[in-house]
């Protein structure tokens, strides 16, 4: 059984960092790619990061590019959001997920190519 848990949400002010943590059960990252997602209530769900497993490379949403950075930690199983020079507009509820397998081209970037999904944590930015 998959289960994702997210921490290390909280308020900060504009400029801040924080570093979000998602620790997995029932999976290993040697198969599996993992992604970060964002909601504002009343909006879709927004891609921010993603790694593949195939071969390490990284993938970033373009609001997010050069101020945030996804790794993992394989000995701990737990996938990290490294958040750096927030903005408000970065104020969202952060979802870690779980895409099984290879995938290719754009498909890391879409909400329906994850399986798994965690139960979110919030980040509130304030100007």
């Amino acid at each position: 059984q998959v289960q994702l848990v997210e921490s290390g949400g909280g308020l900060v002010q504009a400029g801040g960092s924080l570093r979000l943590s998602c620790a997995a059960s029932g999976l290993t990252f040697s198969s599996n790619n993992m992604g970060w997602f964002r909601q504002v209530p009343g909006k879709e769900r927004e891609f921010v990061a993603a790694r593949r497993w195939s071969d390490s490379s990284t993938v970033y949403g373009d609001s997010v590019t050069g101020r945030f950075t996804i790794s993992i930690d394989n000995a701990k199983n737990t996938v990290y959001l490294q958040m750096n020079n927030l903005k408000p507009e970065d104020t969202a509820i952060y979802y870690c997920a779980v895409r099984r397998g290879l995938v290719g081209g754009q498909g890391i970037r879409a909400e329906s190519s994850y399986n798994y999904w965690g139960q979110g944590t919030q980040v509130t930015v304030s100007s």
